[in-house]
């Protein structure tokens, strides 16, 4: 499918990876809504971007702001082509810890915005997505979504964050299956280390230790990689139903 004259919604798009493909949408002739609860830095963007993009403050956990988004992005842009889900939480939290247990309050809070706001997305744009008519490679719609490494190799004090991540990769393939009778391909990035906000804040001798964890390239990924693969996933047919770790050949230690 391509990118130009086409509409996305990319969740968690006022800042890192999701900023990254609202801002590849839009330099590709694409146009994008920007779906995030951050007011100030979405609107900020959406103006950077012009008259391609918009800013929706949605929150991902609910039915009804998902649903509004979405009839919202079809009613400015007339159309649209597909979804790019990027909205994450992220705790750290042992299971013991010397005082307590892990809380489920942060517990349900991780799996509701990282999985269920995933599938909440997922769902809602697959029920618009299966109207359109179908492109020239019979397809109807592109769904990316965004795992983690820790889906696969969990660190300690993850618990909650790669349980998620891995229901998230789970999903794929079920949902590929499902959704291919409508020519809507279903995708997930499983990225390593990446510069987000998460990591902002800290200084550059432990961004540097970070990403020396990674074999190659040495550094933390760049939000700008993982939209590069999301553009690949969007313009290549054959790519559906599957998992791509985009880490540098990483494989997380237990802590």
């Amino acid at each position: 499918m391509q990118l130009k004259d086409n509409v996305w919604i990319v969740t968690g798009a006022a800042s890192g990876m999701g900023g990254a493909c609202a801002k590849m949408i839009v330099n590709n002739g694409g146009k994008v809504v920007i779906a995030d609860i951050n007011v100030r830095k979405g609107r900020k963007l959406a103006e950077e971007l012009g008259k391609n993009a918009i800013f929706l403050k949605t929150d991902v956990t609910s039915e009804e702001d998902a649903s509004r988004t979405v009839e919202d992005s079809i009613n400015h842009f007339g159309k649209l082509n597909g979804l790019i889900n990027c909205a994450a939480l992220g705790v750290a939290e042992k299971i013991l810890n010397k005082k307590s247990t892990h809380s489920l309050e942060h517990f349900s809070r991780v799996v509701q915005i990282n999985l269920v706001g995933t599938f909440n997305m997922l769902k809602q744009v697959a029920d618009k997505l299966k109207r359109n008519e179908p492109n020239q490679d019979e397809e109807q719609g592109v769904i990316i979504n965004t795992a983690s490494v820790a889906a696969f190799e969990g660190q300690i004090g993850q618990a909650a964050y790669s349980a998620s991540k891995a229901g998230i990769a789970g999903l794929t393939l079920p949902a590929a299956r499902e959704l291919a009778r409508y020519g809507i391909r279903v995708m997930t990035i499983a990225p390593g280390l990446f510069e987000t906000p998460l990591y902002e804040a800290l200084p550059e001798s432990a961004k540097d230790t970070l990403g020396g964890m990674t074999p190659f390239p040495q550094r933390l990924g760049r939000p700008s990689e993982y939209a590069a693969l999301s553009k690949q996933i969007i313009e290549n047919p054959m790519l559906n139903g599957e998992t791509i770790r985009l880490d540098g050949a990483l494989r997380m230690p237990p802590k």
